[in-house]
């Protein structure tokens, strides 16, 4: 028993190390915008890190050679790149320059919250009393979050920018899939990201001029951002849905915003105000409660 129990654990391993590798890397991508734009500007800091991505996934692309997706698909292609990428970072950074990052961490976490209701309106799924009760205790966590930032949750705040990021994510998660029953992961996203890239170039100039005069550290920021959340984040998560199916493998993302408030502790000195801890607890229990019960059919009624 013992040996079989040995030779079945290590197909276990690298699914494992895949998911650890994506929460690691997508919970560090918090503290290391913090920590970029204190030198460099929301938008070039955009513009920069994924030019720099970019190269990584036109490589990949020249090396792989992948089969040529079907014409429709590249403009769902298009639509994701410039909504995913581009439109996400740009209110990502502009949000991160007033909310911290253990702070945004949890706020973008409500993406599943905005793919629920995506899904209510042009899914006609629907959205049970479980569901409610999950999106009012997340919607509360987040203003008790806004309660501790800059601005609050008004217009125009960070607060409300990362919010905006988070359902342009959600978005883009939604599109994303109708691409991968056609077409291999790393094949859409290393095109999602050259788009992304290509929406951003107005800001490539400045984002240039603004490395150059950066510290080492922030050089280092930037480079950290292109090549381990954008390009071996991405790569460890599509393994680990492969290893996993979507379902489980989600499961895992409710650790990111726990571990970016660690990792700005440990990294920026962010130390966590109350308002984030128990905003942030209650967001995560109603993205769990959406995402578990929310789900479940309601019971047959008794006829």
């Amino acid at each position: 028993m013992a040996a079989s129990a040995t030779a079945a654990s290590p197909p276990l391993l690298l699914p494992s190390l895949a998911i650890a590798g994506t929460v690691l890397s997508w919970a560090a991508s918090f503290p290391a915008i913090g920590y970029a734009l204190r030198q460099i500007e929301p938008l070039p800091l955009a513009a920069t890190r994924f030019v720099l991505a970019s190269l990584l996934a036109i490589a990949w692309l020249t090396w792989n050679r992948p089969k040529s997706m079907p014409a429709k698909d590249y403009g769902i292609v298009a639509v994701c790149g410039v909504l995913g990428i581009a439109v996400y970072n740009v209110l990502l950074n502009s949000g991160q320059t007033t909310v911290s990052a253990g702070a945004a961490s949890f706020i973008v976490n409500t993406q599943p919250l905005f793919m629920a209701g995506l899904a209510v309106v042009f899914l006609k799924e629907a959205f049970t009393r479980w569901s409610w009760i999950g999106t009012m205790l997340a919607l509360g966590g987040v203003a008790i979050i806004a309660a501790g930032q800059r601005g609050g949750l008004s217009f125009g705040t960070g607060t409300s920018l990362i919010l905006g990021a988070s359902f342009c994510a959600a978005v883009f998660s939604v599109l994303q899939r109708q691409l991968f029953a056609r077409s291999g992961p790393l094949h859409v996203t290393a095109c999602v990201l050259i788009v992304g890239a290509i929406a951003m170039l107005p800001w490539l100039q400045e984002g240039a001029v603004q490395l150059g005069a950066a510290s080492a550290n922030t050089i280092a920021a930037v480079v950290f951002l292109a090549v381990v959340p954008a390009a071996i984040g991405q790569t460890c998560w599509t393994y680990a849905l492969k290893s996993f199916g979507a379902a489980r493998a989600g499961q895992f993302l409710y650790l990111i915003p726990p571990t970016a408030v660690l990792l700005a502790w440990a990294g920026l000195g962010e130390v966590p105000q109350w308002t984030t801890l128990t905003g942030g607890t209650l967001a995560l229990a109603g993205v769990i409660v959406v995402n578990t019960w929310g789900r479940k059919p309601a019971p047959a009624t008794a006829r």
